[in-house]
């Protein structure tokens, strides 16, 4: 792949020429290659503020397969595949059950065109899927089981961190005109900069009220047993190491049942 300060380039599906798309991140150009049309600037423009007034992580995620299917030209369904690990991919979300069950397969195959785009592509997309050798036991099901004919998968990153891939489906073939490519590309970027917002929301959140019930079983203790707050902690993180069982789980069966698991009532 080939960059420079405001294009890039993506290797096509089975030949041709290269796809040029613009810089994605950048989005005062006003210009997107081919689709130099003001009102789809102002469909991915709404679609970005509907992404970040979303409030939390599921529902950014939901709101965006069906962004997708909206915004994107050819897009019958929509998935959204994301790493759990170093290796895991799980579908966190999708439009239709054919997403997940194409998705899914993928997986236990181990190839397929979303795999492609999280692991070495910013997008791969296939005009027909019976024609395409690149992915010789995933295509052939997907057509007989699916009925699905083309494929655009866009990469979803920031910086070096690759985090999933934006799924677009179809059953008709050709069914992703030149034109769309930019535009999904484009979306993808603003897809994946709101998830990275409500997770980090979802993580505050989290940790916010993971807190509040440590505090609150500090606080139960204390009076109970006629501890410090140092103490209390001590023992909530002793009992959870003992057993196994994380601190804000331990902080919560103690808000819940005014007793430490494992330490006699004190009456």
């Amino acid at each position: 792949m080939t960059s420079t300060d405001s294009t890039r380039t993506v290797e096509t599906t089975t030949g041709g020429d290269p796809l040029v798309l613009p810089d994605i991140i950048d989005l005062g150009v006003g210009k997107i290659t081919s689709v130099d049309d003001a009102l789809i600037v102002d469909r991915v423009a709404a679609a970005a503020r509907s992404l970040a007034e979303q409030p939390g992580l599921e529902q950014t995620l939901e709101h965006a397969v069906q962004q997708a299917v909206a915004l994107v030209e050819g897009c019958e369904a929509a998935g959204v595949s994301l790493m759990t690990g170093r290796t895991s991919v799980t579908t966190a979300a999708q439009s239709d059950p054919l997403v997940e069950r194409g998705d899914v397969k993928q997986y236990e195959l181990d190839e397929g065109p979303c795999l492609d785009a999280i692991r070495e592509a910013e997008l791969v997309w296939s005009d027909d899927l019976a024609q395409d050798p690149r992915w010789p036991r995933w295509a052939p099901w997907a057509v007989k089981e699916l009925g699905v004919r083309s494929m655009l998968c866009v990469q979803l990153y920031t910086s070096a961190t690759k985090h999933g891939a934006l799924n677009l489906y179809s059953t008709e073939p050709h069914a992703f005109p030149r034109s769309a490519h930019p535009v999904a590309a484009m979306f993808g970027t603003i897809a994946v900069v709101a998830l990275q917002g409500a997770r980090t929301s979802d993580e505050l959140h989290s940790a916010l009220h993971s807190r509040n019930l440590i505090g609150q079983a500090q606080g139960i203790m204390m009076e109970r047993f006629g501890v410090s707050a140092a103490q209390a902690f001590s023992v909530l993180s002793r009992v959870s190491q003992d057993s196994n069982v994380k601190l804000v789980e331990i902080a919560r069966q103690v808000t819940e049942n005014r007793e430490v698991p494992g330490l006699p009532s004190k009456h």
